[in-house]
Protein backbone atom coordinates (compact mmCIF):
# COMPACT_ATOMS: atom_id res chain seq x y z
CA UNK A 1 0.00 0.00 0.00
CA UNK A 2 1.27 3.54 -0.72
CA UNK A 3 1.94 5.77 1.44
CA UNK A 4 -0.71 8.08 0.54
CA UNK A 5 -3.42 5.45 0.21
CA UNK A 6 -3.60 4.87 3.81
CA UNK A 7 -5.02 8.03 5.33
CA UNK A 8 -7.23 10.97 4.58
CA UNK A 9 -4.27 13.38 3.41
CA UNK A 10 -6.93 14.94 1.08
CA UNK A 11 -7.84 18.76 2.08
CA UNK A 12 -6.02 18.19 5.33
CA UNK A 13 -2.88 19.66 7.15
CA UNK A 14 -1.20 17.07 10.37
CA UNK A 15 -1.68 18.25 13.46
CA UNK A 16 -0.86 16.47 16.34
CA UNK A 17 -0.72 13.57 14.86
CA UNK A 18 -4.07 13.31 12.93
CA UNK A 19 -4.76 14.56 9.56
CA UNK A 20 -7.02 17.34 9.95
CA UNK A 21 -8.89 20.27 7.98
CA UNK A 22 -6.99 23.29 8.29
CA UNK A 23 -8.71 26.40 9.46
CA UNK A 24 -8.24 28.08 6.20
CA UNK A 25 -10.34 25.58 4.40
CA UNK A 26 -8.30 23.97 1.08
CA UNK A 27 -6.68 24.68 -2.01
CA UNK A 28 -5.73 22.65 -5.37
CA UNK A 29 -2.58 21.55 -6.11
CA UNK A 30 -2.14 22.29 -9.83
CA UNK A 31 0.41 20.20 -11.99
CA UNK A 32 2.68 22.81 -13.85
CA UNK A 33 2.71 20.49 -17.04
CA UNK A 34 -0.46 20.31 -17.78
CA UNK A 35 -2.60 22.26 -15.12
CA UNK A 36 -4.27 19.23 -13.90
CA UNK A 37 -5.73 19.09 -10.64
CA UNK A 38 -3.84 16.67 -8.51
CA UNK A 39 -5.56 16.78 -5.48
CA UNK A 40 -6.60 19.37 -2.53
CA UNK A 41 -4.11 20.64 0.05
CA UNK A 42 -5.22 21.54 3.32
CA UNK A 43 -4.34 25.14 4.70
CA UNK A 44 -3.31 26.02 8.22
CA UNK A 45 -3.50 29.63 9.73
CA UNK A 46 -1.94 31.25 12.50
CA UNK A 47 -4.49 29.57 14.99
CA UNK A 48 -3.71 26.31 14.07
CA UNK A 49 0.12 26.74 14.44
CA UNK A 50 -0.85 28.14 17.93
CA UNK A 51 -2.44 24.68 18.51
CA UNK A 52 0.48 22.79 16.95
CA UNK A 53 3.24 24.73 18.70
CA UNK A 54 1.57 24.15 21.74
CA UNK A 55 1.35 20.75 21.21
CA UNK A 56 4.43 20.29 19.88
CA UNK A 57 6.12 21.71 23.00
CA UNK A 58 4.50 18.98 25.26
CA UNK A 59 5.57 16.25 22.41
CA UNK A 60 9.39 17.33 22.19
CA UNK A 61 9.91 16.70 25.86
CA UNK A 62 8.81 13.36 25.54
CA UNK A 63 10.47 12.80 22.65
CA UNK A 64 13.48 14.06 23.83
CA UNK A 65 13.65 12.25 26.87
CA UNK A 66 13.59 8.38 25.17
CA UNK A 67 16.57 6.47 25.22
CA UNK A 68 19.25 7.46 22.31
CA UNK A 69 18.82 4.14 20.73
CA UNK A 70 15.07 4.83 20.25
CA UNK A 71 15.51 8.06 18.14
CA UNK A 72 18.50 6.75 15.83
CA UNK A 73 15.82 3.69 15.02
CA UNK A 74 13.27 6.05 14.01
CA UNK A 75 15.68 7.77 11.87
CA UNK A 76 17.06 4.91 9.72
CA UNK A 77 13.02 3.30 9.79
CA UNK A 78 12.70 6.68 7.42
CA UNK A 79 15.84 6.50 5.75
CA UNK A 80 14.73 2.74 4.72
CA UNK A 81 10.93 4.56 3.87
CA UNK A 82 12.03 6.91 1.15
CA UNK A 83 13.57 4.12 -0.85
CA UNK A 84 10.80 1.57 -0.73
CA UNK A 85 8.24 3.93 -1.74
CA UNK A 86 10.79 5.45 -4.27
CA UNK A 87 8.40 5.00 -7.12
CA UNK A 88 5.12 7.01 -5.63
CA UNK A 89 7.54 9.65 -3.99
CA UNK A 90 9.06 10.53 -7.22
CA UNK A 91 5.72 10.18 -9.35
CA UNK A 92 4.19 13.06 -7.11
CA UNK A 93 8.01 14.85 -7.49
CA UNK A 94 7.70 14.55 -11.13
CA UNK A 95 3.94 16.34 -11.35
CA UNK A 96 4.06 18.09 -8.60
CA UNK A 97 7.18 20.36 -8.99
CA UNK A 98 8.09 19.47 -12.87
CA UNK A 99 11.40 17.87 -11.61
CA UNK A 100 12.37 15.31 -14.53
CA UNK A 101 12.81 12.10 -13.09
CA UNK A 102 16.45 12.19 -12.66
CA UNK A 103 16.20 14.93 -10.18
CA UNK A 104 13.20 12.93 -8.93
CA UNK A 105 15.71 10.37 -8.21
CA UNK A 106 18.46 11.93 -6.99
CA UNK A 107 15.97 14.26 -4.14
CA UNK A 108 15.08 10.49 -2.94
CA UNK A 109 18.99 9.45 -2.72
CA UNK A 110 19.55 13.09 -0.52
CA UNK A 111 16.75 12.42 1.55
CA UNK A 112 17.66 8.80 2.60
CA UNK A 113 20.71 9.87 3.11
CA UNK A 114 20.25 12.83 5.46
CA UNK A 115 17.87 10.43 7.71
CA UNK A 116 20.97 8.13 7.48
CA UNK A 117 23.40 10.27 8.83
CA UNK A 118 20.75 12.19 11.11
CA UNK A 119 20.26 8.03 12.60
CA UNK A 120 24.05 8.75 13.83
CA UNK A 121 23.52 12.16 15.83
CA UNK A 122 21.80 11.21 18.69
CA UNK A 123 24.73 8.57 19.79
CA UNK A 124 27.29 10.91 19.17
CA UNK A 125 28.86 12.94 22.10
CA UNK A 126 26.25 16.01 23.89
CA UNK A 127 29.14 17.29 25.77
CA UNK A 128 32.40 18.19 27.30
CA UNK A 129 33.89 17.96 30.75
CA UNK A 130 35.09 21.61 32.27
CA UNK A 131 38.45 22.32 33.95
CA UNK A 132 37.18 24.31 37.39
CA UNK A 133 38.66 26.44 39.98
CA UNK A 134 36.50 24.91 42.40
CA UNK A 135 36.00 21.50 43.90
CA UNK A 136 32.91 20.41 41.21
CA UNK A 137 32.00 18.79 38.23
CA UNK A 138 31.44 21.50 35.59
CA UNK A 139 30.55 20.16 32.40
CA UNK A 140 28.95 21.70 28.84
CA UNK A 141 26.14 19.80 27.47
CA UNK A 142 24.01 20.26 24.28
CA UNK A 143 20.29 19.69 24.76
CA UNK A 144 17.83 20.48 22.21
CA UNK A 145 16.52 23.85 21.24
CA UNK A 146 12.85 22.79 21.41
CA UNK A 147 10.58 23.42 18.83
CA UNK A 148 12.12 24.13 15.56
CA UNK A 149 9.89 25.68 12.60
CA UNK A 150 11.18 24.78 9.07
CA UNK A 151 10.07 26.74 6.28
CA UNK A 152 11.24 25.09 2.70
CA UNK A 153 10.94 26.38 -0.50
CA UNK A 154 8.93 24.94 -4.17
CA UNK A 155 11.98 24.36 -6.33
CA UNK A 156 13.33 21.00 -4.14
CA UNK A 157 10.87 20.43 -1.77
CA UNK A 158 12.33 17.16 -0.16
CA UNK A 159 15.73 18.14 -0.08
CA UNK A 160 15.36 21.49 1.10
CA UNK A 161 12.85 20.28 3.89
CA UNK A 162 14.71 16.55 5.19
CA UNK A 163 18.40 18.53 5.72
CA UNK A 164 16.74 20.55 8.20
CA UNK A 165 14.23 18.31 9.77
CA UNK A 166 15.88 15.10 10.04
CA UNK A 167 18.65 16.03 12.24
CA UNK A 168 16.24 18.80 13.81
CA UNK A 169 14.22 15.43 14.59
CA UNK A 170 17.48 13.07 15.88
CA UNK A 171 18.93 15.56 17.87
CA UNK A 172 15.11 15.28 20.48
CA UNK A 173 13.89 18.48 18.75
CA UNK A 174 10.11 18.60 17.52
CA UNK A 175 9.25 20.19 14.30
CA UNK A 176 6.53 22.25 12.77
CA UNK A 177 6.84 22.02 8.74
CA UNK A 178 5.92 24.94 6.63
CA UNK A 179 6.34 23.99 3.02
CA UNK A 180 5.82 25.97 -0.01
CA UNK A 181 1.69 26.09 -0.63
CA UNK A 182 2.85 25.29 -4.64
CA UNK A 183 4.19 21.65 -3.38
CA UNK A 184 2.76 21.38 -0.29
CA UNK A 185 2.81 17.12 -1.53
CA UNK A 186 6.27 16.30 -2.51
CA UNK A 187 7.29 18.54 -0.02
CA UNK A 188 5.38 17.89 3.16
CA UNK A 189 2.44 15.25 3.00
CA UNK A 190 4.86 12.63 1.87
CA UNK A 191 7.50 13.66 4.66
CA UNK A 192 4.90 13.64 7.13
CA UNK A 193 4.00 10.12 6.02
CA UNK A 194 7.14 9.14 5.76
CA UNK A 195 7.79 9.26 9.58
CA UNK A 196 4.56 8.23 10.77
CA UNK A 197 5.03 5.25 9.01
CA UNK A 198 8.45 4.82 10.93
CA UNK A 199 7.03 5.42 14.24
CA UNK A 200 7.52 8.88 14.99
CA UNK A 201 5.44 9.97 18.05
CA UNK A 202 2.38 12.13 17.44
CA UNK A 203 3.07 15.81 17.61
CA UNK A 204 6.81 15.58 17.15
CA UNK A 205 6.65 16.47 13.32
CA UNK A 206 3.23 18.63 12.52
CA UNK A 207 2.55 20.06 8.90
CA UNK A 208 1.19 23.63 8.29
CA UNK A 209 1.09 24.59 4.71
CA UNK A 210 -0.31 28.22 4.46
CA UNK A 211 1.00 31.63 3.33
CA UNK A 212 2.43 34.64 4.76
CA UNK A 213 0.72 34.85 7.53
CA UNK A 214 1.81 30.97 8.87
CA UNK A 215 5.18 31.71 8.82
CA UNK A 216 4.85 34.92 10.67
CA UNK A 217 3.03 33.07 13.46
CA UNK A 218 5.49 30.14 13.17
CA UNK A 219 8.46 32.82 14.17
CA UNK A 220 6.38 34.68 16.90
CA UNK A 221 4.86 31.83 18.69
CA UNK A 222 6.66 31.79 21.71
CA UNK A 223 6.82 28.01 21.67
CA UNK A 224 9.11 28.00 18.90
CA UNK A 225 13.11 28.63 19.53
CA UNK A 226 14.42 28.15 16.20
CA UNK A 227 13.56 29.08 12.07
CA UNK A 228 15.00 26.92 9.50
CA UNK A 229 14.28 29.05 6.08
CA UNK A 230 15.52 28.28 3.12
CA UNK A 231 13.89 30.42 0.03
CA UNK A 232 14.56 34.05 -1.26
CA UNK A 233 16.87 36.33 0.27
CA UNK A 234 14.52 39.27 -0.10
CA UNK A 235 11.69 37.10 2.33
CA UNK A 236 15.19 36.09 4.44
CA UNK A 237 15.88 39.38 5.01
CA UNK A 238 12.41 39.67 6.67
CA UNK A 239 12.54 36.58 8.37
CA UNK A 240 15.85 37.38 9.66
CA UNK A 241 15.00 40.63 11.09
CA UNK A 242 11.33 39.32 12.77
CA UNK A 243 13.38 36.77 14.56
CA UNK A 244 15.68 38.68 15.52
CA UNK A 245 12.71 41.17 17.47
CA UNK A 246 11.80 37.79 19.01
CA UNK A 247 15.58 37.11 19.95
CA UNK A 248 15.26 33.53 18.44
CA UNK A 249 17.89 31.54 16.08
CA UNK A 250 17.26 31.82 12.23
CA UNK A 251 19.28 29.73 10.07
CA UNK A 252 18.74 31.27 6.69
CA UNK A 253 19.79 29.50 3.22
CA UNK A 254 19.08 32.16 0.28
CA UNK A 255 19.59 33.16 -2.98
CA UNK A 256 22.42 32.58 -5.22
CA UNK A 257 24.12 33.71 -8.51
CA UNK A 258 27.28 31.54 -8.54
CA UNK A 259 30.06 32.28 -10.99
CA UNK A 260 31.60 29.30 -13.42
CA UNK A 261 34.85 30.42 -13.95
CA UNK A 262 36.72 28.90 -16.97
CA UNK A 263 40.17 29.23 -17.17
CA UNK A 264 42.21 29.34 -20.45
CA UNK A 265 43.60 25.70 -20.02
CA UNK A 266 40.19 24.46 -19.76
CA UNK A 267 38.95 21.81 -22.22
CA UNK A 268 35.94 23.50 -23.57
CA UNK A 269 33.90 20.35 -24.21
CA UNK A 270 34.35 19.40 -20.06
CA UNK A 271 33.38 23.10 -19.54
CA UNK A 272 30.95 22.83 -22.00
CA UNK A 273 29.35 20.04 -20.20
CA UNK A 274 29.67 21.12 -16.71
CA UNK A 275 28.12 24.63 -17.79
CA UNK A 276 25.12 22.74 -19.04
CA UNK A 277 24.33 20.74 -16.16
CA UNK A 278 25.12 23.92 -14.07
CA UNK A 279 22.69 26.09 -15.25
CA UNK A 280 19.80 24.12 -16.78
CA UNK A 281 19.18 21.27 -14.39
CA UNK A 282 15.99 21.62 -12.69
CA UNK A 283 15.29 23.86 -15.45
CA UNK A 284 18.02 26.26 -13.48
CA UNK A 285 15.53 26.50 -10.32
CA UNK A 286 18.08 25.83 -8.05
CA UNK A 287 20.02 28.22 -5.54
CA UNK A 288 23.03 26.87 -6.59
CA UNK A 289 22.40 26.99 -10.17
CA UNK A 290 25.84 28.23 -12.39
CA UNK A 291 24.35 31.87 -12.83
CA UNK A 292 27.20 33.62 -14.36
CA UNK A 293 29.54 31.78 -16.77
CA UNK A 294 33.20 33.95 -17.16
CA UNK A 295 35.15 32.62 -19.74
CA UNK A 296 38.82 33.41 -20.45
CA UNK A 297 39.05 34.80 -23.78
CA UNK A 298 40.55 32.68 -25.76
CA UNK A 299 38.07 30.07 -25.19
CA UNK A 300 35.31 32.31 -25.33
CA UNK A 301 34.03 32.13 -28.60
CA UNK A 302 34.40 28.16 -28.60
CA UNK A 303 32.38 27.91 -25.39
CA UNK A 304 29.34 29.82 -26.57
CA UNK A 305 29.22 28.63 -30.00
CA UNK A 306 29.26 25.03 -28.41
CA UNK A 307 27.37 25.84 -25.40
CA UNK A 308 24.49 27.49 -27.67
CA UNK A 309 24.73 24.18 -29.37
CA UNK A 310 23.87 22.04 -26.84
CA UNK A 311 20.93 24.15 -25.56
CA UNK A 312 19.40 24.32 -28.49
CA UNK A 313 19.90 20.58 -28.65
CA UNK A 314 18.12 19.62 -25.22
CA UNK A 315 14.59 18.38 -25.01
CA UNK A 316 11.46 20.77 -23.25
CA UNK A 317 8.75 18.81 -22.30
CA UNK A 318 6.57 16.84 -20.10
CA UNK A 319 8.38 14.95 -17.72
CA UNK A 320 5.54 12.89 -17.02
CA UNK A 321 5.13 11.57 -20.13
CA UNK A 322 8.15 11.71 -22.11
CA UNK A 323 11.89 11.47 -22.29
CA UNK A 324 13.04 15.46 -21.68
CA UNK A 325 15.98 17.36 -20.00
CA UNK A 326 13.90 20.26 -18.73
CA UNK A 327 10.29 19.81 -17.30
CA UNK A 328 8.18 23.27 -17.04
CA UNK A 329 8.75 26.30 -14.03
CA UNK A 330 6.68 26.06 -11.26
CA UNK A 331 3.88 28.54 -12.27
CA UNK A 332 3.33 31.68 -14.94
CA UNK A 333 4.87 34.44 -12.16
CA UNK A 334 7.83 32.55 -12.42
CA UNK A 335 8.17 31.79 -15.92
CA UNK A 336 7.36 35.81 -16.77
CA UNK A 337 10.11 36.86 -14.00
CA UNK A 338 12.48 34.84 -16.45
CA UNK A 339 11.86 36.03 -19.77
CA UNK A 340 11.36 39.24 -18.48
CA UNK A 341 15.05 38.98 -16.86
CA UNK A 342 16.24 37.79 -20.59
CA UNK A 343 14.46 40.20 -22.71
CA UNK A 344 16.12 43.09 -20.19
CA UNK A 345 19.47 42.05 -21.03
CA UNK A 346 19.09 41.43 -24.57
CA UNK A 347 17.83 45.32 -24.95
CA UNK A 348 20.71 46.51 -22.66
CA UNK A 349 22.88 44.69 -25.25
CA UNK A 350 23.50 40.79 -24.85
CA UNK A 351 23.49 38.61 -27.59
CA UNK A 352 20.81 35.88 -27.47
CA UNK A 353 23.03 32.59 -28.77
CA UNK A 354 20.45 30.54 -28.09
CA UNK A 355 16.66 30.00 -26.55
CA UNK A 356 15.09 32.92 -25.00
CA UNK A 357 11.41 31.33 -25.62
CA UNK A 358 8.63 29.62 -24.17
CA UNK A 359 5.49 27.71 -24.71
CA UNK A 360 3.02 27.68 -21.58
CA UNK A 361 5.68 26.72 -18.55
CA UNK A 362 7.78 25.13 -20.83
CA UNK A 363 11.00 28.03 -21.18
CA UNK A 364 13.82 26.57 -23.59
CA UNK A 365 17.32 26.34 -22.42
CA UNK A 366 18.52 30.15 -22.83
CA UNK A 367 22.59 31.30 -23.57
CA UNK A 368 22.97 34.83 -23.56
CA UNK A 369 26.53 36.21 -25.45
CA UNK A 370 28.40 39.50 -24.79
CA UNK A 371 26.33 39.97 -21.24
CA UNK A 372 26.61 43.80 -19.71
CA UNK A 373 27.73 43.66 -16.24
CA UNK A 374 24.69 45.48 -15.43
CA UNK A 375 22.28 43.33 -17.00
CA UNK A 376 19.47 41.78 -15.18
CA UNK A 377 20.62 38.27 -16.17
CA UNK A 378 24.37 38.90 -14.66
CA UNK A 379 23.88 40.71 -11.87
CA UNK A 380 20.52 39.25 -10.53
CA UNK A 381 19.99 35.58 -9.83
CA UNK A 382 17.54 34.06 -12.61
CA UNK A 383 16.22 31.46 -11.30
CA UNK A 384 15.99 29.44 -14.45
CA UNK A 385 17.22 28.27 -17.43
CA UNK A 386 19.57 30.64 -18.47
CA UNK A 387 22.96 30.14 -19.06
CA UNK A 388 24.44 34.56 -19.18
CA UNK A 389 28.55 34.17 -20.37
CA UNK A 390 31.34 37.21 -20.63
CA UNK A 391 34.34 37.19 -21.80
CA UNK A 392 37.41 37.63 -19.07
CA UNK A 393 40.86 38.33 -20.39
CA UNK A 394 42.79 37.65 -17.07
CA UNK A 395 42.42 35.52 -14.13
CA UNK A 396 42.49 39.00 -11.92
CA UNK A 397 39.24 40.39 -13.87
CA UNK A 398 37.19 36.53 -13.36
CA UNK A 399 38.11 37.21 -9.82
CA UNK A 400 37.32 40.37 -9.30
CA UNK A 401 33.81 39.40 -11.49
CA UNK A 402 32.99 36.74 -9.76
CA UNK A 403 33.48 37.66 -6.41
CA UNK A 404 31.37 41.29 -6.91
CA UNK A 405 28.06 41.46 -6.13
CA UNK A 406 25.23 40.42 -3.54
CA UNK A 407 25.63 37.02 -3.21
CA UNK A 408 27.91 34.43 -1.87
CA UNK A 409 27.03 30.62 -2.12
CA UNK A 410 28.61 28.32 -4.74
CA UNK A 411 31.77 28.79 -7.33
CA UNK A 412 32.98 26.07 -9.96
CA UNK A 413 36.41 26.52 -11.38
CA UNK A 414 37.30 24.93 -14.58
CA UNK A 415 41.36 24.18 -15.14
CA UNK A 416 43.73 21.72 -15.70
CA UNK A 417 45.61 23.09 -12.69
CA UNK A 418 44.06 22.13 -9.49
CA UNK A 419 45.99 24.13 -7.60
CA UNK A 420 45.68 26.93 -9.70
CA UNK A 421 42.03 26.71 -9.39
CA UNK A 422 42.35 26.67 -5.30
CA UNK A 423 44.22 29.65 -5.46
CA UNK A 424 41.80 31.28 -7.23
CA UNK A 425 39.45 30.27 -4.78
CA UNK A 426 40.79 31.44 -2.18
CA UNK A 427 40.29 35.07 -3.70
CA UNK A 428 36.71 34.39 -3.66
CA UNK A 429 34.07 34.43 -0.66
CA UNK A 430 31.42 32.08 -0.98
CA UNK A 431 30.17 29.18 1.28
CA UNK A 432 31.14 26.57 -1.43
CA UNK A 433 33.43 25.56 -4.02
CA UNK A 434 34.19 23.09 -6.82
CA UNK A 435 37.24 22.44 -8.69
CA UNK A 436 36.67 20.91 -11.96
CA UNK A 437 33.31 20.78 -11.09
CA UNK A 438 29.95 22.75 -11.81
CA UNK A 439 28.35 24.71 -8.47
CA UNK A 440 25.60 22.36 -8.18
CA UNK A 441 26.53 19.53 -5.66
CA UNK A 442 25.10 17.86 -2.72
CA UNK A 443 25.61 15.81 -0.33
CA UNK A 444 24.24 15.12 3.10
CA UNK A 445 27.37 14.94 5.38
CA UNK A 446 28.75 17.58 3.84
CA UNK A 447 28.08 21.31 5.36
CA UNK A 448 25.78 23.33 3.10
CA UNK A 449 25.64 26.94 2.95
CA UNK A 450 26.74 30.75 2.04
CA UNK A 451 28.09 33.94 2.88
CA UNK A 452 26.76 37.58 2.10
CA UNK A 453 23.20 38.04 0.79
CA UNK A 454 23.51 33.94 0.38
CA UNK A 455 22.14 33.54 4.01
CA UNK A 456 24.38 33.37 7.64
CA UNK A 457 26.58 30.29 6.94
CA UNK A 458 27.10 26.77 7.03
CA UNK A 459 23.71 25.82 8.50
CA UNK A 460 23.09 22.58 7.23
CA UNK A 461 24.75 19.10 6.56
CA UNK A 462 27.31 17.08 8.57
CA UNK A 463 27.19 16.26 12.12
CA UNK A 464 29.05 19.83 13.56
CA UNK A 465 26.90 21.70 11.88
CA UNK A 466 23.67 20.41 12.42
CA UNK A 467 24.92 20.05 16.43
CA UNK A 468 25.11 23.86 15.92
CA UNK A 469 22.09 24.63 14.52
CA UNK A 470 19.49 22.16 16.17
CA UNK A 471 20.89 22.30 19.92
CA UNK A 472 21.76 25.00 22.67
CA UNK A 473 24.44 24.56 25.40
CA UNK A 474 23.74 24.72 29.01
CA UNK A 475 26.83 24.89 31.71
CA UNK A 476 26.05 22.10 34.27
CA UNK A 477 28.04 21.78 37.76
CA UNK A 478 28.20 19.24 40.52
CA UNK A 479 29.56 19.51 44.13
CA UNK A 480 29.63 16.90 46.38
CA UNK A 481 28.61 18.89 49.14
CA UNK A 482 26.92 23.14 48.91
CA UNK A 483 29.88 25.07 49.37
CA UNK A 484 29.46 28.03 52.53
CA UNK A 485 29.33 31.52 50.93
CA UNK A 486 30.20 34.34 53.23
CA UNK A 487 26.97 36.12 53.28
Amino acid sequence: MGLLDSVAWQGNIFKNGEWTPGTGGDYAVVEPATGAELGRMGQATPEDVAEAAASAAKAQREWAALPYPARAAVLRKAGDLWQEHAEEISGWNVREVGAVPGMAGFALHVAAEECYEAAALPGRSIGEVLPSEEPRLSMARRVPAGVVAVISPFNVPIILGIRSVAPALALGNAVLLKPDPRTAVTGGVLMARVFEEAGLPPGVLQLLPGGGDVGEALITDPNVRVISFTGSTPVGRRIGELAGRHLKRAHLELGGNSALLVLDDADVDEAVNLATWGSFFHQGQICMTAGRHLVADRLYDDFVERLAAKAGALPVGDPATGEVALGPVIDSGQRDKIHGMVTASVDQGAALASGGTYEQLFYRPTVLADVPLTSPAFAEEVFGPVAPVTRVSSVSQAVELAAAGDYGLSLGIVTRDVMRGLAVAEQIPTGIVHINDQTVNDEANAPFGGVKASGTGSRFGGAAANIEAFTETRWITMRGKPPHYPL
